[in-house]
């Protein structure tokens, strides 16, 4: 009889949680493309850079210097950057910084070089620099690439005067003290720079604000910034929270008038110790793990701050920066002078493929978002090695998504999303373009698992598909200067197309981006 009970009891185990795991782990997980129906477009800007004072970012990254004759440059920006950086469609790029913004004052880096002074830079390494890099090269390198500059202004240690001197230098195109010191300086026409950032993490580096004095410090730098109708058409951007802070968010909603201020920053990096971050290259599948965990809450801040923006203003006349993220690591220490310097990996590929999908999803809001950084710095598109040059995995993924820019979000409905320890495997955004062609991004972060995936195009009528994908063997693998082609895109053919759903198997960590015509 205790034999017989035993039976039933492992049947009804059976039955009731190993069969219907077995059984979901089987089904496909079905997407559901819908169509546009409000008009959301994904703004270019989701697509933005990030360049700051820090580690090998701009000197012996992406400036090397008017004066060197080994590697081709203009205006001492490498020429190889500034094509590789033009085949992204760069729409934005925001610099100085980060916490050197609050230590730079901008009029160190303009006139003639040798009168420049030098400036240690407290925060990153504690190097000295000479200020050749500045305000001319910076703005004169995003006319170059095309891109609109987003300038990080001073408070934690400048002043208002400060700021308003350097928005008249850049944007007066009259007769003025600082538009005269301008052309002075060799730059006849203003640039109109358009986004300016009040401050950086004015809640740490920034000042170590509470959000209720900060709040008063943004109104009053706001309210000089223009003229009682914003006629210069700038774009305000308070220093916003970091993850999960949503009193912060909630105080400056609350405080500051909506005709102040454009845009509300957040900062969220794929940490999940800052004591302990973890080797770029040498993790295991525990570390990936949690790298995912973290990348993945970005759906929970992002849906839980346009909440409380949504609660203050419904019209959504404020949007959402998220001006810093991306993946952070122990950095590299063989590295001379490689502060923050890691390497990039397939991990790197799936935390920009899931966040980017994330910011497409909630486009409504999420205007702009700045991936940290941009050359030799954190999740780098970008790496150097004196004339050497490479572009990171992640790099691929910003080319493939740029299908993405300015094109009218689709909504899209995840079912029966398979689990990575607990984390939703599949992730997917979708839209349409100004062709009518139809991309869908899709991810697959499962360290060892391929997904099948059914994707309902409903009503879209879509006849032909391309598709590339990026993915590698190994997590760990990446692109050296000895092999700087070892994970690249290529194409991808294992999909049917039948009576509007598109079958396909997602091998396991990979990303694929589709088009549809």
């Amino acid at each position: 009889m205790k034999t017989s009970a035993y039976v039933f009891r492992y049947a009804v185990v059976l039955l009731t949680v190993v069969l219907p795991t077995i059984l979901s782990a089987q089904q496909p997980v079905t997407v559901q493309i819908g169509k546009n129906t409000d008009s959301v477009q994904i703004s270019k800007h989701i697509y933005g850079h990030f360049a700051e004072h820090l580690g090998r970012c701009i000197y012996d990254g992406l400036y090397v210097g008017e004066d060197n004759k080994i590697i081709p440059n203009t205006e001492g920006v490498r020429n190889d950057i500034i094509a590789a950086l033009k085949e992204l469609n760069i729409p934005n790029l925001r610099w100085p910084g980060g916490c050197f913004a609050d230590t730079y004052h901008w009029k160190d880096g303009v006139g003639p070089q040798e009168d420049r002074p030098t400036i240690v830079n407290r925060w990153w390494g504690g190097t000295t620099e000479d200020n050749s890099f500045g305000t001319h090269n910076f703005l004169n390198l995003c006319e170059v690439l095309g891109a609109e500059p987003y300038l990080s202004a001073n408070v934690g240690s400048g002043t208002v005067q400060e700021l308003v001197d350097w928005m008249q230098y850049t944007n007066h195109d009259g007769v003025s003290p600082m538009a005269d010191w301008r052309r002075e300086n060799g730059r006849e026409e203003p640039w109109n720079v358009k986004y300016w950032g009040v401050g950086n993490e004015t809640w740490g580096c920034g000042g170590n604000m509470t959000a209720e004095y900060y709040s008063d410090i943004y109104r009053k730098y706001a309210t000089f910034m223009s003229d009682w109708n914003n006629s210069g058409g700038v774009y305000r951007i308070a220093s916003g929270a970091s993850e999960d802070d949503y009193h912060w968010t909630e105080t400056l909603m609350k405080n500051v008038p909506h005709n102040l201020m454009d845009a509300v920053a957040l900062h969220d990096y794929a940490v999940f110790n800052w004591d302990a971050k973890g080797p770029s290259v040498n993790f295991d599948e525990e570390i990936y793990f949690k790298s995912m965990e973290q990348a993945l809450k970005m759906e929970e801040y992002v849906t839980k701050h346009i909440a409380i923006m949504d609660k203050y203003d419904p019209e959504g006349n404020v949007d959402l920066f998220v001006d810093e993220w991306g993946g952070w690591y122990d950095a590299e220490p063989e590295v001379q002078n490689g502060v923050l310097y890691q390497q990039n990996t397939i991990r790197d590929v799936m935390i920009a493929g899931t966040v980017l999908n994330t910011f497409n999803n909630h486009a409504k809001r999420v205007k702009m978002a700045n991936l940290a950084q941009m050359v030799n710095v954190l999740q780098a598109v970008i790496l150097t090695d004196e004339e050497k040059m490479i572009k990171t995995p992640t790099y691929h993924v910003m080319n493939m998504y740029k299908v993405h820019q300015d094109a009218l979000l689709l909504p899209s409905k995840i079912e029966n999303n398979a689990e990575f320890r607990g984390l939703p495997v599949i992730s997917v955004s979708a839209s349409k373009a100004a062709d009518n062609s139809v991309h869908i991004s899709l991810v697959n972060i499962a360290s060892k698992a391929e997904k099948a995936v059914e994707v309902n195009l409903g009503d879209l009528d879509i006849k032909n598909i391309k598709a590339q994908i990026l993915t590698s063997e190994k997590l760990q693998d990446h692109n050296s200067f000895n092999d700087p082609d070892n994970v690249v895109p290529v194409e991808f053919k294992d999909f049917k197309l039948k009576k509007g759903v598109l079958s396909m198997d997602v091998p396991a960590h990979s990303l694929i981006v589709l088009e549809g015509k």
